[in-house]
């Protein structure tokens, strides 16, 4: 294992590949394709090599911090580049814009998941306003007032029942989240009170008025793709995170608590380090708002991915390998029988695994 000093591995992993983008965005040559790589290769060879990954003091605090001020740097820096007419080629662009989508849906995303949990206005606000940035505000809804009270029920859009495909799922989620989340607004909602939606639905009009006035017709299409990106990412980590792994009904029909073992966890240091952590779910889920640095993963009960969130999720794209590596991990824990589509026939629960 290569050891690194205290939160170094967090501090590189989240804001180089930013660095990077910034970098591609002025430069373009080979550097279009520096946050493609530091945000692929890189986290999958340091994840390998085991770089420890450790946060220390104060990095809580600083960190998202960081992170905020790069994503409303490099965002508009990739709209400007893209719509200078001959900066870049268009093998540039599409190297930059993939770099940008998976520093979005990976890096920013969890740094507005760590911040909408913060306890402090200031701090949630600006968790908002990079979920806005990115046309998904009204995921802040939906995740707080939804998922962290649904989760592992049939209830919550984004806790994917075994057997469903990643695509299947994604198509239904990113549909019912947007009405879970506006019920859920409307039912706490006081007469008189800014509707939320309002906010999400206008900061995103806002934020594709700006991509215009920065890129034209090109930065409009270049914000709804990698905001596509990003989103299509933020559902893949639900997916997986989620898969198969339900809350029983205890006495007097109640859900049970959420516990360690209902939530799919991603120990591998430096990834979950690009994430805050976000891959130590189990923890999160049971303790909200317990900041990035402080979470932990309970080796004896809290069921682990046989790989890497990226890893993991390049594999639910491809639902019969992800089926076939997955269904009987969720079987053996929740002592679940698979049942066919069509008739719910039970079948025999298969010992085959795909090694990876």
């Amino acid at each position: 294992m290569t050891r690194l000093a205290p939160s170094a591995a967090f501090v590189l992993a989240s804001l180089l590949p930013g660095a990077c983008l910034l970098a591609g965005a002025v430069l373009g040559g080979i550097w279009a394709a520096a946050g493609l790589i530091t945000m692929t290769l890189v986290v999958f060879l340091c994840d390998r090599a085991g770089v420890a990954a450790r946060a220390g003091a104060g990095l809580a605090t600083g960190l998202p911090l960081l992170i905020v001020a790069l994503h409303f740097t490099a965002l508009p820096a990739v709209l400007l580049a893209v719509g200078r007419p001959g900066h870049l080629s268009g093998a540039e662009t599409a190297l930059l814009l993939m770099g940008a989508g998976l520093f979005f849906g990976q890096v920013s995303n969890a740094c507005a998941h760590e911040l909408i949990h913060r306890q402090g206005r200031a701090a949630r606000r600006l968790g908002a306003a990079i979920y806005v940035s990115l046309l998904n505000g009204q995921h802040v809804s939906a995740h707080l007032l939804v998922h962290h009270v649904h989760a592992g029920t049939d209830k919550d859009p984004n806790s994917a029942p075994l057997g469903q495909s990643f695509w299947r799922f994604a198509a239904r989620a990113s549909v019912t989240e947007f009405v879970a989340g506006w019920r859920a607004e409307n039912a706490r909602r006081r007469p008189g009170q800014l509707h939320p939606y309002a906010v999400w639905l206008g900061g995103a009009a806002l934020a594709l008025v700006l991509a215009w006035l920065l890129a034209g017709a090109a930065g409009i299409v270049a914000l709804i793709s990698m905001s596509a990106y990003a989103q299509l990412q933020l559902l893949l980590s639900d997916y997986l995170q989620h898969y198969g792994l339900r809350r029983r009904l205890v006495a007097g029909g109640r859900t049970e608590p959420m516990g360690p073992r209902h939530s799919w966890n991603a120990p591998q240091p430096w990834s979950a380090a690009l994430m805050l952590n976000a891959p130590l779910h189990s923890d999160h889920h049971m303790h909200p708002g317990r900041p990035f640095d402080q979470l932990r993963l309970d080796g004896d009960r809290a069921p682990v991915l046989p790989r890497s969130v990226p890893v993991m999720g390049a594999l639910a794209l491809v639902p019969p390998l992800w089926r076939r590596v997955m269904d009987p991990r969720v079987r053996r824990l929740t002592g679940e029988m698979p049942h066919t589509p069509a008739t719910g026939t039970r079948l025999p629960a298969s010992t085959e695994t795909l090694k990876i």
